[in-house]
């Protein structure tokens, strides 16, 4: 009976994922959070009914590059060319100010007595880098404010903040446990990326162009890109000694820019939202214990959410301000960077099985993500309201925004397909 209790733990996770994240959507919140409260409702710090097995951790894993090697497919190459030096600019400070914050609100509580407390405090502040823009750019939408020069601004700083914060976590993950010398771990890196250059050299020159062309039985792009995927993963970790989910979204770079990236992407969206995704984030709720939050660890937890909004508004904001923004826009791209999310967990986790995440710390940043993402729309809204009786925003049309829609309007059409197929079959009967 024990060897098949993974079936019941898997179904309690995946019903009660679904169940939450829908409630949560309802609120007009990402249902990653609902899979984070199910995670930590089912887990230790609540209800006790769901351990993180071995099993559960292997799918957790393989649900982290998935993830990872979509965010890459999702990274178009061309368009990252084009968002401009403003985009660039606010994405270095919306990285660099969060990065120092988070390191020295970890000093406090971490002092420094060797290199490896120096990197778990460097750490803290990698997490809080990332941005998620899923829920600003749900709440532009109902604004009807996404296509202006604010929300374009915000589309293309989110695009090169996860670029910069994949070479932060690459570099502080090529530290970890690691007793060679600075000048062999920097070598190292400089190894990874002339690999990933050469590979994607290859790719272009030689892959592409058949990718291209090949218009039989699309099923098995998907296969051959998942197991480039993992090679890529098993490569950075084996022979870099870089995280395997950098090595995913490289890969997923790579082939971002063919004719059938849509398709694959689809693809492996489906694979993600039946099982991956729910299992990876429900695994991080398994992991929070709230046995050890002292008063102490709640101050910590407050400090960095103050930190993580504070950071991102100060370092994103005065990035738009120098590039000739106004005062109210900058505060708005600012507002608009705050939310953390997918990449922030995934990297948190990857931490923690690194060695270079304090358990001390874990449950806090995961807290921070979940009041991140509740107060971006809200501070977002308040903003537009101000804004309203003071200066119009400019519209802007951009690909960027393009491309969001044309996700969206592309996942309205296949559901409407499969419900007309659905309506066939009963006329047909």
């Amino acid at each position: 009976m024990e060897s098949y209790k993974y079936l019941l733990d898997i179904a309690l996770i995946l019903i009660s994922t679904k169940i939450l994240g829908l409630l949560t959507r309802r609120i007009q919140l990402p249902q990653v959070v609902g899979a984070l409260i199910a995670g930590l409702l089912l887990g230790p710090a609540c209800f006790g009914v769901l351990q993180e097995t071995d099993f559960i951790k292997n799918i957790a894993e393989i649900g982290v590059i998935v993830l990872m090697f979509a965010a890459g497919l999702e990274t178009d190459v061309q368009e990252l060319k084009k968002t401009g030096l403003a985009s660039f600019i606010i994405a270095l400070l919306g990285v660099i100010v969060p990065l120092v914050g988070g390191y020295f609100v970890a000093t406090i509580y971490n002092p420094i007595t060797d290199q490896q407390t120096m990197l778990q405090n460097i750490f803290v502040g990698v997490v809080l880098t990332a941005t998620s823009v899923s829920i600003t750019v749900e709440t532009l939408k109902e604004l009807g404010k996404l296509s202006t020069k604010t929300g374009n601004a915000i589309l293309g700083a989110a695009l090169i903040d996860d670029v910069l914060g994949i070479i932060a976590l690459t570099v502080i993950s090529s530290f970890a446990g690691s007793d060679v010398s600075l000048w062999v771990i920097l070598l190292k890196i400089l190894g990874f990326f002339i690999f990933c250059g050469v590979v994607a050299f290859l790719f272009i020159k030689f892959v592409n162009p058949w990718i291209n062309k090949y218009k039989k039985d699309l099923r098995r792009f998907v296969i051959l890109a998942f197991a480039f995927c993992l090679l890529m993963s098993f490569a950075a970790e084996y022979f870099f000694g870089v995280s395997d989910i950098t090595g995913a979204f490289v890969a997923g770079l790579i082939l971002s820019n063919n004719k059938k990236t849509s398709y694959m992407l689809n693809r492996f969206d489906t694979v993600s939202y039946v099982l991956l995704s729910p299992v990876f984030f429900a695994s991080v709720g398994l992991k929070v214990t709230f046995s050890n939050m002292s008063a102490t660890v709640v101050v910590l937890t407050v400090l960095l959410l103050v930190v993580a909004v504070l950071s991102k508004m100060i370092g994103c904001g005065l990035g738009a301000k120098i590039c000739k923004y106004t005062n109210l826009q900058s505060v708005k791209i600012g507002i608009g960077m705050i939310s953390r999310g997918e990449v922030a967990l995934i990297v948190a986790t990857k931490g923690m099985s690194m060695g270079l995440m304090k358990d001390e710390f874990f449950a806090p940043l995961v807290l921070v993500v979940v009041a991140t993402t509740i107060v971006t729309p809200i501070l977002l809204k308040l903003a537009y309201k101000y804004q309203a009786s003071r200066e119009a925003d400019v519209p802007m049309a951009s690909s960027l925004v393009d491309k969001v829609e044309e996700r969206n309007d592309l996942e309205k059409i296949t559901q409407n397909a499969a419900n007309m197929h659905e309506e066939m079959k009963e006329i047909h009967k």
